[in-house]
């Protein structure tokens, strides 16, 4: 059983490994065996060290996911250094604002990394798949998959966005080999959460629906992640996961 979820042999490819739950699922495929290639922003000395620590090995790339004209020629460069067997598309960011106020400025910086990146990152890698014929994409969705949050109006449509792109291109993938699935976290204990957890009414709220009543960790989604990269999913193909405590039952 456990030969289903190893890594070994395999390597995974994490954007927005620097932090949070980037970091922690890179991690996580080293430690179910995977060496990584990270990208990232800005340096990654932790997550390159930690990784090394389990005995694998990981190459870095600065990339900046904002930049979407010069995505594409960045993937070819890393596309054409590695074999790249796993991908988890995890970089994002998020902008509150009312709707009314809403920037055209913060829209498209939200629209840009949270789902042109994840289409653009996708193709580039999935064409070394589609040749092999094997291959696993995972994609970071959210609960803003499904509903429509209050104030973040650019990262529900990029996350709704997400889990469609996901599920058209197992569509397309799934019969040659390469499975594409999404894992959407609740709430979970990040920066990008930092402004709702120290809002004490919001925060109380936010735990009063989550029937586990706990914010969510990063640790708890590394085994979501594993199992979607492990050959235990290989007849997984366009499935949002969902892992928050419960929320979505509510």
């Amino acid at each position: 059983m456990s030969n289903l979820f190893s890594l070994e042999g395999r390597t995974a490819l994490v954007t927005g490994a620097g932090r949070g739950i980037g970091q922690a699922i890179a991690i996580a495929f080293a430690e179910a065996g995977a060496d990584l290639v990270l990208v990232g922003s800005s340096p990654m000395e932790e997550t390159e060290k930690r990784i090394a620590e389990l005995g694998r090995t990981s190459t870095s790339y600065l990339v900046d996911l904002l930049d979407v004209p010069n995505i594409t020629q960045s993937f070819q460069k890393i596309v054409s250094e590695n074999t790249i067997d796993i991908v988890l598309n995890n970089a994002g960011i998020i902008r509150r604002e009312p709707a009314i106020e809403h920037t055209l400025e913060n829209w498209q910086s939200v629209i840009d990394i949270n789902l042109s990146a994840v289409f653009i990152v996708s193709q580039q890698v999935a064409k070394q798949m589609l040749e092999r014929g094997s291959g696993k994409i995972i994609n970071i969705a959210s609960l803003l998959s499904f509903q429509g949050g209050i104030t973040v109006p650019g990262y529900a449509a990029s996350k709704h966005g997400v889990a469609g792109i996901t599920k058209a291109f197992a569509n397309e993938w799934a019969n040659k080999g390469v499975q594409i699935n999404a894992i959407a976290p609740g709430y979970i204990s990040t920066a990008n959460t930092a402004a709702l957890r120290e809002d004490e009414a919001r925060s109380t709220a936010i735990l009063e629906r989550i029937p586990a009543g706990r914010w969510g960790q990063v640790s708890d989604l590394v085994g979501a992640a594993v199992f979607l990269a492990s050959t235990a999913s290989d007849y997984v193909n366009g499935h949002v996961l969902v892992v928050d405590g419960g929320w979505m039952s509510r």
